[in-house]
């Protein structure tokens, strides 16, 4: 988005308004592993409010996740059906 800085004499200068982005390290309870992303600080709530990656990525629409983010959801979703073929076996 952009839009105006307004200064105290009413000064109008263009800005835009950028994503808080941050790097995180996140594990993945599928996966077994830790896995570095760049998200935003929004996301990042959204994630702790959903109880976790593997829970957030289940339920994320593909068309707003970047195309790690799209890969490491598959690999849960397959890793996850897996361990429930296995569950009832055992």
């Amino acid at each position: 988005m952009s839009g105006n800085n307004v200064s105290h004499a009413n000064n109008r200068t263009r800005r835009k308004f950028l994503p808080n982005l941050v790097k995180v390290t996140l594990i993945s309870e599928a996966l077994s592993q830790n896995v570095r992303l760049r998200i935003s600080a929004n996301a990042l709530r959204t994630v702790e409010h959903r109880g976790g990656l593997d829970a957030f990525l289940a339920k994320a629409d593909v068309a707003e996740l970047s195309q790690r983010a799209r890969l490491l959801k598959k690999q849960i979703a397959k890793k996850t059906a897996e361990q429930a073929a296995e569950a009832p076996a055992a």
